[in-house]
């Protein structure tokens, strides 16, 4: 049967009306969907820009019931995204009779009344064939992301594949296709045959939408969002640190210099008046007594070196001309003056 044209006869039901009509087919080849008995799925279906404005329907051939998008039951939702290019069938708490075949029909109010967009059998197992960790991953510009696909070993010599709904473009394992904006590589996971891994490095915001692992005709879809890259928050946390305290640390350092400056003036001052002192003592240490031209020249050694000591008496003494005292003469050698020697105690 070709994958893009062919014919199927068959009942949909529309309002009131059965139509009996020739339905051409523009979507994929079959896919069969192994679903978790109890679980859910949501199943995307691309149309064509120019159908934006035709009604969109979700046909079950089980029941030949047709549910029109922006409807919600208990267990379905058929949402229109005009905005994408496509509609969202989402069915939940799957089960046993739910098994069967499905499709995504758009109304083209032209010679043939109905377009298939996509076809697919849904298959409920307690262990499906083929299963996704998470059937939504989300990512940065520029980053990556990974997805981790599931398949029973009855597929182990399937071909595995990431492939993008929109687009029908298709990786295999092994495989890096680096000509597009961002790399994908595909590879088995060293689990005895249970699982494979899909890595896509260099996200660019385009890359946002539905995708699927396959492991041959089963397959999961999964849904990719890449939203702008985040701000580099370390350094803008970092800038922002320094705004706030370098002036702080700068005052800080500012502050503990002049506080070494005060303290190395304050230690250097005792010794500075240490020395004074000891430069005043030593100054008053002898003191030259001189008398009248005319009288004779009289030296006394006083020794003040603790001059307002209370514990000392101070004693007065009167030097005179004594008998006896050491004449110091001229070369010529003539008396000039008499040394008198004396010595002041404490009585």
């Amino acid at each position: 049967m070709d994958a893009y044209a062919k014919t199927k006869i068959f009942y949909i039901s529309i309002g009131v009306w059965l139509i009996l009509g020739v339905v051409s087919y523009s979507g994929w080849s079959k896919h069969v969907l192994t679903i978790l008995t109890g679980g859910s799925v949501t199943i995307p279906c691309h149309y064509d820009k120019k159908c934006t404005q035709q009604k969109k329907y979700w046909f079950s051939e089980i029941d030949e019931s047709n549910t029109y998008t922006n409807k919600t039951e208990e267990n379905l939702s058929v949402i229109d995204h005009p905005d994408q290019s496509l509609f969202t069938v989402t069915m939940r708490n799957l089960q046993d009779k739910h098994n069967g075949h499905y499709y995504c029909v758009v109304e083209t109010g032209e010679q043939s009344p109905i377009n298939i967009i996509y076809e697919t059998q849904l298959k409920i197992q307690s262990a499906p064939d083929v299963s996704v960790v998470s059937s939504s991953v989300s990512g940065h510009e520029g980053g990556d992301i990974s997805v981790k696909c599931l398949y029973s070993s009855g597929y182990q010599i399937k071909l595995k594949q990431w492939c993008r709904y929109k687009d029908q473009s298709c990786y295999t394992v092994g495989r890096t296709d680096t000509s597009q904006n961002s790399s994908v590589q595909i590879s088995d996971d060293d689990d005895g045959g249970r699982s494979f891994t899909v890595l896509m490095t260099g996200l660019r915001l385009t890359d946002s939408g539905w995708y699927f692992c396959s492991a041959g005709e089963t397959l999961n879809p999964v849904h990719l969002t890449v939203t702008e890259a985040e701000p580099d928050t370390v350094s803008d946390k970092v800038n922002e640190l320094l705004n706030v305290w370098l002036p702080a640390l700068a005052a800080l350092l500012l502050l503990l210099i002049l506080v070494g400056v005060f303290t190395w003036r304050l230690r250097q001052r005792p010794k500075q008046e240490k020395h004074q002192i000891r430069g005043r003592n030593g100054s008053r240490a002898t003191d030259m007594i001189y008398s009248k031209p005319e009288d004779p020249v009289i030296y006394s050694t006083i020794n003040d070196e603790i001059p307002h000591d209370p514990n000392k008496d101070i004693t007065y003494s009167t030097i005179d001309n004594v008998p006896g005292s050491e004449v110091m003469k001229s070369s010529a050698g003539g008396a000039i003056y008499s040394i008198i020697y004396s010595t002041v105690g404490p009585h």
